[in-house]
């Protein structure tokens, strides 16, 4: 489309607005109906650890709103030269898991838990074993039970509990409801219903009927919606809240909130069954569609859903690209001391490409990124560390190599359950800020995973555009339209792609890196454990 026939569409309220609050950026799409994305705006943030908690403010979170409606605004007027006032439809996303709970005058009960906290371990390992079925640390009803566990006083007075997509959802158009997809990480769900699964509420029910609480859990979680159910319109009062200038008007559909995983699957279209993805940038995990369900649990994999209900096997690790960052930022500084202010996606692209002229053994050299704990390899909490062999070949080429393979490592051990279930994909979809520089992300996934990597031009946008496509699946399917038909017909016909097959030595050079990552892990361990 032409810069006029865009900016008449947006003028007309025909486009689609997804928002999705990441680790460390919220970040806004518009796209046309034909879910090309046309202007986007952003704002920065990072958690924070208080009290040994990882946590942001509730005002953090309306101001993060906010501004990155507003830098979208900015984006659409000095662009296009429109204002914009009105979507078609729009839908918000976020992390997926963690804790926020109110009482019943909407007041925050204790700071937000974010996915990012490792404190649940009594709770997630006494559910996981009541239901034989696993309940991770970072979700929701984790949380809750290890709060009753410690005797926190406000957990009489819960009257909602809901995720960070649900809460601003809820700011928004005054619903409680929740994507299947996100509740999945709250609370286990039964495929069969597409609800919450009541053999397991019963027995939390039946587990603590001895607190005499005047709240019973069914009526304390988000009502439960899938991909293309009405989930309410944006009211006056959440108009103001994104656009306090007044210029965004109400009455706007919104589509169910999703977890940033659902728009991570939508976004790759990897909805169909045998489908998978891996999302990667803070946190990394990876997707896949079930054609059966596994033979038992596992400590290390969560069982979810797709945004419209199919099981999902998730292998999710807390920590990828956050390390690599910090030395990328200490990299500019450096360059900065001689006078050289590179762009971002230079400095990036150029070492990050030097990984390739790396050893076959990375010179000998380790890197752990664990900047917060990493339940797959048992670390209740994180302590990042660079180790090198007395003999080790430390160059800017193996440095960078190590760094990418450090980011997969933890992830590969998660897939390797998996594989063993006799899991098999034809091909694994890459998004997220790892696959900026996709010829290094899709290169060094493919040989952690021995499996083709398809990397979307879309990538770079991710979760924010998919949770767009949601909105736009919500407002524009027809009667009986799966969201994985829709996907293929209406998003993904024409979409270029590139997908990178692994080779044997990347393959057999990632298995030597990770049977030293696995040898050399005590040593982090141990770090970790210092005070």
């Amino acid at each position: 489309m032409q810069k006029e026939q865009i900016a008449s569409a947006i003028g007309a309220g025909d486009t689609f607005l997804g928002i999705e609050f990441g680790s460390t950026r919220i970040k806004a799409v518009l796209t046309d109906l034909a879910h090309q994305p046309i202007a986007s705006g952003s704002f920065d943030w990072e958690n924070s650890l208080i009290d040994g908690v990882w946590t942001y403010s509730l005002d953090e979170i309306h101001q993060g709103l906010q501004q990155c409606f507003a830098d979208l605004k900015k984006n659409v007027q000095e662009t296009y030269g429109a204002s914009l006032k009105s979507v078609k439809s729009m839908g918000v996303s976020a992390m997926m898991h963690g804790f926020l709970v109110f009482d019943k005058d909407g007041n925050l009960l204790t700071p937000f838990r974010t996915w990012r906290n490792t404190i649940t371990g009594e709770a997630a390992a006494a559910l996981s074993e009541r239901f034989r079925f696993n309940i991770p640390e970072r979700w929701s009803i984790a949380h809750l039970y290890q709060a009753i566990l410690n005797g926190e006083q406000y957990v009489p007075e819960i009257a909602y509990m809901t995720t960070l997509a649900g809460y601003i959802h809820f700011l928004l158009t005054g619903e409680k409801v929740l994507g299947v997809g996100d509740a999945s990480g709250m609370f286990p769900i039964d495929s069969a219903t597409g609800d919450y699964n009541k053999q397991f509420m019963q027995s939390f029910e039946e587990l603590i009927v001895d607190k005499s609480f005047p709240w019973r859990l069914q009526d304390i979680l988000p009502r439960v919606l899938f991909a293309g159910d009405a989930a309410g319109t944006l009211t006056a009062e959440g108009a103001l809240l994104l656009d306090p200038t007044g210029d965004f008007q109400s009455g706007v559909p919104l589509c169910p909130p999703e977890g940033d995983a659902g728009t991570g699957m939508v976004a790759t279209n990897s909805v169909a069954v045998n489908t998978g993805n891996v999302s990667a940038g803070t946190s990394i995990f990876a997707m896949a569609v079930l054609e059966k369900e596994l033979s038992r649990y596992y400590p290390e994999i969560d069982m979810v859903t797709t945004p419209d209900g199919k099981p999902v096997a998730m292998v999710h690790c807390n920590n990828c690209t956050g390390d690599l960052d910090g030395w990328m930022r200490l990299f500019a500084e450096v360059l900065e001391r001689f006078g050289v202010s590179p762009k971002k996606a230079a400095l990036y692209d150029t070492l990050l490409l030097a990984s390739f002229d790396g050893d076959e053994q990375c010179g000998g050299l380790m890197n752990y990124n664990y900047l917060s704990g990493e339940s797959i390899t048992g670390l209740t909490r994180g302590k990042p560390m660079f180790l090198r062999e007395q003999n080790s070949r430390f160059t800017l080429p193996n440095f960078m190599k190590t760094q990418l393979f450090s980011c997969l490592a933890t992830l590969r051990i998660g897939m390797n359950i998996l594989y063993s279930e006799g899991v098999s994909l034809s091909a694994i979809a890459g998004h997220g800020g790892y696959y900026k520089t996709k010829e290094t992300g899709a290169r060094f996934t493919a040989a952690a995973l021995k499996t083709p990597v398809t990397i979307m031009e879309t990538a770079g946008e991710g979760g924010p555009w998919g949770i767009a496509v949601l909105a736009g699946f919500a407002a524009m399917r027809k009667e009986g339209e799966s969201l994985s038909a829709y996907l293929d017909a209406h998003v993904f016909a024409n979409a270029k792609k590139e997908t990178v097959n692994p080779t044997a030595e990347d393959m057999a050079c990632f298995d030597d890196f990770l049977a030293r990552y696995q040898s050399w892990l005590p040593a982090q361990k141990a770090a970790a454990d210092c005070e």
